[in-house]
């Protein structure tokens, strides 16, 4: 093994590692911000509300930082396995843009009614989109799983 394939090799696992962290959270987050917001519905007590206003933040933060590092690792899969990338591009490339239409088109137009929603749009429209961002996250993961999934099938048979 090269110099070259070590270092590929040890910049995506930083991508890799740096990336799942965001996902990961944004999915429980993304769970926890519905039920606390549908819990503030219930209620009318400002705690749940404040606490889906902060964590609101956070969501916004991780979820951005999520898209990038996503991107980057995206690029990564054509350069340091081009010969991979071309074998398994038709049904990885398939899978992968399932994700981003999920991500970016449900998760991110949706993010924006959650982050300046508040006090624009009617609570209950506001809390259609913390449900959308939750489906959109977790049909998200769905892709990435099956992505992944199929990936350990193809490595296993050869």
């Amino acid at each position: 093994m090269s110099w070259m394939e070590i270092l590929s090799r040890a910049q995506f696992a930083f991508t890799v590692s740096f990336h799942i962290l965001f996902p990961a959270f944004s999915i429980g987050l993304s769970t926890f911000l519905m039920i606390f917001e549908a819990t503030w519905l219930i209620t009318k007590k400002d705690k749940y509300l404040a606490l889906v206003k902060f964590w609101t933040k956070i969501f916004a933060l991780t979820f951005g930082m999520g898209v990038v590092s996503g991107i980057v690792m995206e690029f990564q899969f054509g350069t340091n396995w081009s010969g991979f990338a071309e074998k398994v591009g038709p049904v990885l490339g398939a899978l992968f843009t399932y994700e981003v239409l999920t991500a970016f088109f449900i998760e991110a137009g949706a993010l924006g009614i959650m982050i300046f929603g508040w006090g624009r749009v009617n609570k209950y429209l506001h809390f259609l989109s913390n449900v959308v961002i939750f489906l959109g996250v977790t049909l998200s993961a769905f892709w990435i799983l099956s992505a992944n999934s199929w990936r350990k099938c193809i490595y296993i048979m050869f």
